[in-house]
């Protein structure tokens, strides 16, 4: 997964960089098939919003979110992306595999 991060009336430390990576690795353990991830901090007075659009194979998932601090903003965008990347999963798994088991057992 190739995470591109890019700031908007901010300064990227290395600190933001790290902490970025480091949370989006916990996506990547619920889902391996993700293609690359474009990342945007931006400050609007005192508003730290982050937003996230996540290419997957076959779908885009887009997040925002919104916080006093950076890094509750970037902790809750993980969470929504987090909860639509479960939710994809589900729907891109075959269910009728299961029922078909479950037939030929009984």
């Amino acid at each position: 997964m190739q995470i591109n991060l890019s700031g908007h009336h901010i300064e990227l430390t290395d600190a933001l960089r790290s902490y970025v990576s480091e949370k989006f690795q916990r996506l990547e353990r619920h889902f391996d098939n993700m293609i690359d991830v474009h990342v945007i901090l931006s400050v609007e007075k005192l508003r730290q919003k982050a937003e996230a659009s996540l290419n997957l194979s076959g779908n885009q998932l887009f997040a925002d979110a919104v916080s006093e601090d950076m890094y509750a903003a970037i902790d809750a965008l993980v969470d929504k992306l987090d909860r639509q990347v479960i939710k994809h999963k589900e729907k891109t798994k075959d269910h009728h595999k299961a029922e078909a088991t479950k037939r030929t057992a009984t």
